[in-house]
C-alpha cells in the first residue's frame, strides 16, 4: 500500500481538539507524486491547532484532496485569511 500523506492528516486531525484551523501559503513549493515525478505548486495549506501553533505534518498543497479525506466540502473547511 502506498503512503498517503493526507490519510496521515486525517488521522491527526481525528485526535486533535476542536479548533483547528487552514491557511493557505502564497509561496512556491514542490511535491513529489505517487509516480516520484515532481509537481510544483503555486502554494500551499497548513494547518494549526487552536492556539496557533502549526501541526507537525499537516503542511498540504491540494485542499481537494484533504476535503475527499476527511468527507467534507472545501467550503466547509475551517479555511481562514489573513
Amino acid at each position: 500500500m502506498a503512503f498517503n500523506h493526507y490519510a496521515k492528516i486525517k488521522r491527526i486531525l481525528d485526535n486533535e481538539p476542536e479548533g483547528w484551523v487552514i491557511k493557505r501559503i502564497d509561496e512556491p513549493t514542490t511535491a513529489t507524486n505517487f509516480k516520484g515525478e515532481k509537481v510544483n505548486f503555486t502554494h500551499y495549506y497548513r494547518i494549526y491547532d487552536a492556539k496557533g501553533v502549526p501541526i507537525k505534518y499537516c503542511k498540504f498543497q491540494q485542499i481537494e484532496r484533504l476535503a475527499k479525506v476527511l468527507e467534507i466540502t472545501v467550503e466547509d473547511l475551517p479555511i481562514i485569511t489573513d
